[in-house]
């Protein structure tokens, strides 16, 4: 049998690639939160400042979700560096799983913040 190898060398770049993301998104929905902020003193309609509570809901669940993630890979590197100081650079089958999971998390997140991205532009497009 085949075993391959996976080194916290290499689930350390991913987690320093889902960190820059998830700080871009958190950077971004402060940016759709203040244009959030400049529709609700332009519009009155109740239909627009519906959606517009919609969003705003929505950017608070991605923004709570983006603080979860980055406290995962935290929680996930502190375990890593503990098995680096105690000389073990291999990952155990235990944590293996667990960046697995992480991976596939941060690959639903994204494509939850994509829809979210393009909903909220197409929104933004109609009232124009």
């Amino acid at each position: 049998m085949n075993t391959q190898v996976i080194y916290n060398e290499d689930l350390h770049l991913e987690h320093k690639q889902w960190n820059m993301e998830l700080n871009f998104w958190r950077d971004e929905l402060k940016t759709f939160k203040n244009r959030l902020e400049e529709l609700v003193q332009k519009w009155t309609e109740v239909e627009v400042l519906a959606s517009l509570d919609h969003f705003q809901n929505q950017f608070l669940i991605h923004r709570t979700k983006i603080m979860e993630m980055k406290e995962r890979i935290e929680m996930h590197e502190l375990n890593m560096s503990r098995h680096y100081e105690a000389n073990e650079n291999v990952m155990d089958r235990f944590e293996l799983k667990n960046h697995i999971a992480l991976r596939e998390r941060m690959e639903t997140e994204r494509q939850m913040y994509h829809e979210l991205k393009k909903e909220f532009y197409a929104f933004l497009t109609k009232l124009m």
